[in-house]
């Protein structure tokens, strides 16, 4: 990537939308554990910062899960020189000790990237989408999916975000 691209994308591609990301954020946690009805429904709030000049975003989010506290990072990036967008995501509830490594495929134009796990028992690995969709401002929407070892994808999370307005941003170390 030369710096003459990562400018241009800066100004006006896609690292300008990841940018736009930006922001304290406030919403509901819904966990889906197999088709119906979610398995939990809460508040969460999250915090998106651009780092390294534009070159990452970092999403810290709390909440609670099974009325347990809750806390993740995302680092999310769009790779210029393979055209796909990478993350790396860890979670207290979701990942265990493990960090969660996601591409999409390359020259795919949505924030939808594709990971996996380890079942814990020695079977096949499950996959792992996560995908983020911004229709406007003040809204962000991220959903994930669980992705069985013969391919079955189904909603596990989804997260619907509304941007917290300046005057209602509490402070940096309040929680949920």
């Amino acid at each position: 990537m030369g710096r003459k691209e990562f400018e241009a994308s800066r100004a006006d591609g896609v690292h300008a939308q990841l940018a736009r990301m930006a922001g304290q954020w406030q919403g509901r946690f819904r966990l889906w554990f197999a088709p119906g009805d979610p398995a939990d429904d809460t508040a969460q709030r999250g915090s998106i910062r651009v780092l390294l000049g534009g070159r990452v975003l970092l999403h810290e989010y709390s909440g609670h899960c099974n009325g347990e506290p809750m806390e993740g990072v995302a680092l999310i990036a769009y790779h210029l020189d393979e055209s796909r967008y990478e993350s790396a995501w860890a979670e207290s509830f979701g990942t265990g000790t493990a960090l969660m490594y996601s591409t999409s495929a390359s020259g795919d134009p949505r924030l939808s990237v594709l990971g996996s796990y380890a079942d814990g028992q020695g079977g096949p690995r499950w996959g792992w989408r996560t995908a983020i969709e911004q229709p406007d401002d003040d809204t962000l929407d991220l959903r994930m999916y669980n992705i069985t070892p013969d391919g079955v994808e189904a909603l596990a999370v989804e997260v619907n975000y509304r941007r917290v307005p300046a005057a209602d941003q509490a402070n940096p170390g309040d929680s949920v």
